[in-house]
């Protein structure tokens, strides 16, 4: 009696723990979103190049900011020399060294451009917004990838559970198919009809085990990981039946990323053709600059030189005539400007074309469901009696078969529709801007 209980404790740790095991490679919805945020490559390199656009974003950048330049020069050279004077003396010097020293800093600074640089700060900043709107939507769409890829994997391991099923009622009618015909009530054509239907059915099971090992490295790659990470997931698809088209609508206009994208592109245009404009006026720069130099010379007129001070200046400059590039440029820019804003009208009506598509599927695999899943429970119904009859002998293996084959396509369909249901879901949100991140 002892050894019974101790057996029994052992044997309830050890459920415990797998059971805690279990629990622990439970991967969710939301976890899976966090490691995608902070693993996910694309989202990283976006970032790149947002942190690439904020630090171009400065006054120096510009052209708003003077710049200031040092120099530093020396040199000499060694020479054998020969003056000839005009009383016919001559004066021969070997190895005469020369040497020069110079050093200064130089300032200059464009005071006026015509207002080009606060168009070209202007544009700086609006680059910078549209990365961080490019790296929204590149968030969105990884966010998307995974939320897809994790559902399949949820479709995929009750497919699995239904597969396994439908082998525990095929192994069933085997061994009911072997004993009959071994108390000689049954045949030998009976016990072969429903092994290769056990072995058909285990092909099944083992082939929905693989997919849903692919979709798991899928998914693993998606979240940046090792491919080969073990793990499940929840065993539920939750839909959120109260989708609105009116409200998608709205907030489709005011958050979509592609159309604020294209807002900005339109307010970079109209930033270039400032910075165009800019060049009809004239360009006033300032300079200064501190200089010392010194040479020596045994051989000149001077045998040292030195110098030493500052200097300041302005400077203004005009386009008069650079053979109608300017008028060119400008029209060039009007041009840009009217493409940007048929690019935000184009976008618009793609959002609400995809909006509407998107929202038609969802609405119709809403129904779907409610018509498989009255045929699920038709066919589960119609197989539970059938079973019954099967196991008194009133009905034959085939139609047990049909039933189980009915009951297996039945599954199968309420588990797609709910995929295919929760991706126009998802495809709603990503196109209205509003995918929860978290």
């Amino acid at each position: 009696m002892k050894n019974k209980q101790i057996i029994f404790l052992v044997s309830l740790i050890f459920i415990l723990m797998q059971q805690k095991l279990f629990a622990q490679n439970v991967l969710s919805l939301k976890d899976a979103i966090q490691i995608t945020l902070q693993n996910n490559y694309d989202i990283k390199l976006v970032k790149n190049d947002l942190e690439i656009s904020k630090n171009n974003a400065t006054l120096g950048n510009s052209g708003m900011l003077p710049t200031a330049t040092g120099n530093f020069g020396t040199g000499g050279s060694i020479q054998n020399t020969v003056q000839t004077q005009s009383t016919g003396t001559q004066r021969v010097t070997d190895g005469a060294k020369n040497s020069n020293l110079t050093y200064g800093i130089g300032l200059d600074w464009t005071i006026f451009d015509g207002f080009k640089m606060f168009a070209s700060y202007d544009k700086f900043k609006a680059l910078e917004k549209q990365g961080e709107t490019n790296l929204k939507i590149q968030i969105l769409n990884s966010i998307a990838d995974v939320v897809a890829a994790y559902y399949n994997i949820v479709k995929q391991q009750q497919q699995v559970m239904v597969a396994d099923s439908s082998l525990d009622i095929s192994n069933m009618r085997l061994r009911i198919a072997q004993n009959k015909l071994k108390i000689g009530k049954g045949s030998k054509l009976d016990v072969l009809s429903a092994t290769v239907d056990y072995n058909a059915d285990t092909s099944n099971y083992l082939q929905q085990k693989n997919l849903l090992n692919n979709y798991k490295i899928a998914l693993n790659s998606l979240l940046a990981r090792e491919t080969n990470t073990s793990f499940t997931v929840n065993s539920e698809i939750d839909l959120e039946a109260t989708l609105n088209y009116n409200e998608l609508t709205t907030q489709a206009e005011q958050l979509s990323p592609a159309l604020q994208n294209a807002l900005i592109n339109k307010k970079i245009a109209e930033l270039s053709l400032k910075q165009v404009y800019a060049n009809r006026y004239p360009k006033i720069s300032v300079n200064g600059g501190y200089d010392f130099n010194r040479s020596q010379s045994p051989t000149g007129f001077n045998t040292q030189f030195r110098s030493n001070g500052f200097s300041y200046g302005l400077t203004a400059s005009l386009n008069l005539f650079n053979g109608f590039v300017q008028r060119q440029n400008e029209r060039n820019a009007k041009v840009e400007i009217n493409s940007s804003q048929l690019q935000i009208d184009k976008t618009k009506q793609d959002i609400l074309t995809k909006l509407a598509s998107a929202y038609q599927d969802y609405i119709t695999f809403l129904d779907l469901i409610k018509l498989e899943k009255n045929n699920l429970d038709i066919a589960k119904q119609n197989l539970d009696i059938t079973l019954e009859k099967y196991r008194l002998g009133s009905i034959t293996p085939l139609e047990l078969r049909e039933a189980q084959k009915n009951e297996l396509d039945a599954n199968n369909r309420f588990l797609e529709t709910k995929y295919q249901a929760k991706l126009a879901e998802l495809s709603l949100k990503q196109i209205s801007g509003t995918l929860n991140l978290n």
